[in-house]
């Protein structure tokens, strides 16, 4: 195993301790483990302490940790994960239109496994600023994908909320 690998292994250790220990120890944990990485990475160091922070209820902390990965070169799915989740920390934080632009962004420039997620913040985030029936378009959207019968039924009706 290599360092890296080894690194990411100890990192998910870590993460199963979440809600097991305090989160000012789990903070720690994460802030302690992250100091291994944050010479030679420190994208991926700041957005793990970024996660630690959302995951433990302290968005205002994360949210500027966020923005730093993202604008030291955050890639791969990282990346992707890192706009979601701050999209999802700015709703928390009262920032809903710059939570839907970044949403609505990732949606019509990306296409990844995370697709379902960005329909799911991006309608929170629509709910939040009273556009209901368009989060209701995403939602039944992704929904319509997983479904065993009526997928094109739900799909097309989703886009009729919207005409």
């Amino acid at each position: 195993m290599t360092d890296p690998e080894l690194w990411e292994e100890e990192l998910k250790t870590v993460w199963t301790q979440l809600g097991k220990i305090s989160n000012d120890d789990f903070i720690e944990k994460i802030k302690r483990h992250t100091d291994k990485i944050s010479g030679d990475h420190p994208a991926i160091a700041d957005f793990e302490r970024a996660c630690a922070y959302d995951s433990t209820g302290f968005e205002k902390n994360a949210e500027p940790l966020y923005r730093s990965a993202l604008e030291l070169g955050l890639t791969g799915l990282r990346r992707r994960r890192a706009r979601i989740q701050l999209a999802s920390t700015l709703r928390n934080n009262g920032k809903l239109y710059e939570s839907i632009e970044i949403l609505r962004e990732e949606k019509e420039n990306y296409s990844d496994e995370l697709d379902d997620a960005v329909n799911a913040f991006l309608a929170l985030s629509l709910s939040s600023v009273n556009n209901d029936k368009e989060a209701l378009s995403l939602v039944l959207e992704s929904l319509s994908a997983h479904l065993p019968r009526y997928n094109k039924s739900v799909y097309n009706y989703s886009k009729e909320l919207i005409k």
